[in-house]
């Protein structure tokens, strides 16, 4: 039988240059460059592939006026390689000016992001997000309204302190800390809707790098307000804790139906790619049975059943073939996104898991004959030999795709 997806908290759908978030839309895939904005080339290539990693938007950073004045080449030179993926600006501190100085940046962004705990201070900051919120009202732009908990308002967060110190019975720093974090979204949403933006072009974050912190923090935000969620840790870390630290995080909000658009910050390990945080994102969403992106392939962890490693290479091998794969049979075969397919290692559990997947083969193990049932939609349909099992059984998944989701 197969699982019901949770059933999503009511949010405003907003429309991000064709990308549709919230309002029961599927959940969008976010990621950011890490390239100096300044620098087009750099910029375009990452963009182009995370976007072809299936990030569904992507920001970059707006930090000077370099920056800004890359930002209408950088979208220029994207479409000429036809990618259309919706650029966010990440504005602090001198956005307004960066905005005003210079039009074409502001044209070329689908999505302003300001934090209002930087956007300005004092007597300031009500006129410099004032700002930047007419001017996206104006081009019609969407704005994510995202606050952090290392920039949090600090005259927000003193007040609240000490209006909390005044009570007979005073709530915990942490509590006065939470709730000042979703007032500060809460209030400029409010004040962004004051100066003419619509809801329907409000995102709202409220990131924070401890994971219970942020559930606690996510699940305020769907209580009070109806705006679309954009879900993520601040600063996830590096490799295993960051992919940990984010499934554990998300997995619990998406599963209560809280989010509408969720971002994995990873720190990439040297040399790693950037895309990595876009397919982690990918597949927690599948996992949840939320969205498909790419065929699953099922693979046995290894025992001392299985002491040669050609179950784990021929596994490794038909993930990066079927992922590299999707781009085209997304185009030509819609619905190989859901194929689901099994590599096993021994004769324990290899034929029943192969069974279960659309297509699986079942590897020989330790001490066993040296061939491999192949299984399709449950019914054995050939045993391989030889050496270039890899190359047979790659053929028959291409065969069953074909056959099964058709060609345009």
């Amino acid at each position: 039988m197969s699982q019901l997806p949770p059933k999503r908290h009511e949010t405003q759908a907003v429309d991000i240059d064709g990308v549709m978030i919230g309002g029961g839309h599927p959940i969008v895939v976010q990621s950011m460059t890490n390239t100096d904005t300044a620098d087009v080339e750099a910029t375009v290539t990452q963009v182009a592939t995370l976007a072809q990693a299936g990030s569904e938007i992507v920001r970059i950073t707006v930090d000077r006026d370099e920056a800004a004045r890359a930002v209408p080449h950088i979208r220029e030179k994207l479409l000429a390689l036809g990618v259309d993926v919706p650029l966010a600006g990440d504005f602090h501190y001198v956005g307004h000016k960066l905005l005003a100085d210079n039009p074409a940046c502001a044209e070329a962004l689908a999505k302003f992001r300001i934090n209002p705990g930087n956007v300005g201070f004092k007597e300031k900051k009500d006129q410099q997000f004032a700002a930047m919120i007419e001017l996206a009202a104006k081009l019609d732009k969407a704005v994510r309204i995202g606050v952090n908990w290392g920039s949090l308002d600090q005259d927000l967060a003193q007040s609240l302190m000490d209006e909390n110190a005044k009570l007979a019975d005073p709530h915990p720093p942490e509590d006065v800390t939470r709730e000042a974090l979703v007032r500060s979204a809460l209030d400029s949403a409010k004040r962004a809707e004051e100066l003419g933006l619509g809801a329907d072009r409000i995102i709202i974050s409220c990131k924070v790098s401890e994971v219970p912190e942020l559930v606690k923090v996510y699940r305020i935000l769907a209580e009070r307000s109806s705006y679309a969620l954009h879900l993520g840790l601040t600063e996830a870390g590096m490799g295993d804790k960051g992919v940990v630290a984010s499934t554990a995080a998300l997995a619990v909000l998406l599963s209560e139906g809280i989010g509408d658009t969720i971002r994995v910050s990873l720190t990439p390990e040297p040399g790693a790619p950037r895309e990595r945080e876009v397919h982690v994102a990918q597949e927690i969403l599948q996992s949840l049975h939320l969205r498909s992106f790419t065929p699953q392939v099922t693979a046995c962890p290894g025992c001392g059943r299985t002491t040669s490693t050609l179950f784990q290479e021929l596994a490794q091998d038909i993930q990066a073939y079927v992922r590299g794969r999707m781009p085209q049979w997304q185009k030509t075969h819609p619905g190989a996104e859901n194929l689901k397919l099994a590599v096993m290692g021994c004769i324990v559990n290899g034929p029943g898991e192969s069974k279960q997947a659309d297509i699986g083969i079942s590897l020989p193990g330790t001490g066993e004959a040296p061939s491999a049932p192949v299984f399709i939609d449950g019914e054995k349909v050939a045993t391989l030999k030889g050496d270039d099992l890899a190359r047979q059984f790659q053929s028959m998944v291409e065969d069953y795709v074909q056959k099964r989701y058709g060609g345009a």
